[in-house]
């Protein structure tokens, strides 16, 4: 935003500086607040005038914004090359001080530099709140039962060098929990290597994971590290492992017993000491009984599993959620912070999330930039997801046709929590009776009655 009283300089200023920003102009103070208001600024250009009330009026104006929501940089245009001045109006908040002419050589990098220190102060606030939350961990937001449980399992394994498997659906963010793991281990200095095993071919995969020499094949021009080697004395994340090809397992394997590998094309024997986390939303155990998973890398890389539940089955960590993602895109998209009604929290509340966190955050990513207003009410939401919260609401106890033998469901669904609970507390019945709120005897009963 451009403040100045001189209506050339304020328009040669926005033509020069169009390429790489979006300007627009004021007069002066009165026009310039409700366009600060309207178009949340990142920077602000202030052409200070030389009579007496100029100095006065742009030190109310730093003094207003420091008091404001409002994160935008002030930097002064001026006539006056007295220092104090200067100092007078940095030590008010300015972020620079340039006197006229401007040189738009030297103005454009420290415009650049603005913005990018914006940003990234923007970036790390949002981190800190986010660390100093009882309710997340990692990046991780959850304040429910089942994350509370996933949280204390992520703390208690991840100072060990156990091989972890991590379960969920997709969008449940569980590369998430493997950089949470990394990053409180004692390998977190060291590199965190991902590799998504379903996103290349087995040709290249190959190359990718186990690298290769110059020549090794067609194209191979010079010698490459695969990401197994780039992860030595730090963490390997693969992801999406029950992709890998049958080929592909077993040179994993030898890899994972002899804990050194070749490089295609190599002769050299490379010793690597990396820690393994696998991740995948597939059912190991079916593709294990079907052969398309060998089982002897199967309990390689099962160690220690980590389930995640689907968004689902933690519906008390939508506020949170939302909270988190409206605040992050709000402030990624120089917006005042906009509420969410309580029309739209149940609405959000009753859908049934088949794309789980990663789908919320793309919603919230959406309806933030369409929403009018400082709240987000029902009318703001999707159309589609509205009709299918409406359709989870009435379908929720439906009885379908064919009937259903209710004796059966409710075994099934008393067996589902309580595995769950033994899962989330490790096996320890006292605890997982807790989470379930029935006493010792009662938690003995259930699992003699379930054969668990």
């Amino acid at each position: 935003m451009i403040v100045a009283e001189n209506a050339t300089m304020r328009r040669d200023l926005a033509s020069a500086l169009r390429d790489e920003f979006e300007p627009f102009e004021a007069g002066d103070t009165a026009a310039a607040i409700p366009l600060l208001e309207e178009h949340l600024p990142e920077l602000l250009l202030w052409d200070l005038r030389p009579r007496a009330s100029g100095l006065r009026e742009c030190v109310e104006l730093l003094d207003a914004l420091r008091e404001s929501d409002l994160d935008t940089l002030v930097i002064v245009l001026s006539t006056d090359a007295k220092k104090t001045t200067a100092l007078q109006l940095m030590d008010a908040g300015a972020y620079d001080y340039f006197v006229q002419p401007v040189d738009l050589d030297v103005l454009r990098p420290i415009l650049n530099r603005a913005v990018e220190k914006l940003r990234t102060e923007r970036e790390n606030r949002i981190l800190r709140d986010q660390l100093r939350r009882k309710d997340s961990l990692g990046g991780i937001i959850g304040g429910s039962e089942p994350m509370r449980g996933v949280f204390d399992l992520i703390r208690r394994i991840a100072a060990s060098t156990t091989t972890v498997c991590i379960r969920g659906e997709s969008g449940t963010g569980k590369e998430l929990v493997a950089h949470a793991i990394h990053d409180l281990s004692d390998r977190r200095t060291r590199p965190f290597v991902s590799v998504n095993c379903a996103a290349l071919p087995e040709s290249l995969m190959e190359a990718e994971l186990f690298g290769y020499e110059k020549g090794a094949f067609t194209g191979a021009v010079g010698t490459k590290e695969g990401r197994i080697e780039l992860a030595h004395r730090g963490t390997l994340f693969l992801d999406e492992i029950g992709t890998l090809t049958p080929i592909l397992q077993s040179k994993l394997l030898r890899i994972l017993e002899e804990h050194s590998l070749i490089r295609l094309g190599g002769k050299r024997v490379i010793r690597v000491d990396f820690r393994l986390l696998t991740a995948t939303n597939e059912d190991l155990e079916e593709l294990v009984r079907q052969q398309r998973f060998r089982e002897d890398l199967y309990y390689r890389i099962h160690v220690m599993p980590v389930y995640l539940p689907s968004l689902r089955e933690r519906l008390d960590d939508i506020p949170l959620l939302l909270d988190h993602f409206v605040r992050l895109y709000c402030a990624a998209n120089h917006m005042l912070l906009k509420s969410v009604s309580d029309d739209a929290m149940q609405v959000l509340k009753r859908y049934p999330w088949p794309g789980n966190v990663r789908e919320l955050e793309n919603t919230v990513q959406r309806i933030v930039l369409m929403a009018d207003g400082d709240a987000i009410t029902a009318k703001d939401l999707p159309k589609d997801l509205v009709q299918a919260a409406g359709r989870e609401s009435q379908n929720r106890f439906r009885i379908p046709a064919s009937g259903f033998h209710l004796e059966n469901e409710v075994l099934n669904f008393e067996k589902r929590w309580v595995e769950a609970a033994l899962q989330q507390a490790d096996g320890v019945k006292a605890k997982a009776a807790k989470m379930l709120g029935v006493n010792k005897d009662k938690m003995k009963y259930l699992c003699r009655k379930h054969d668990l």
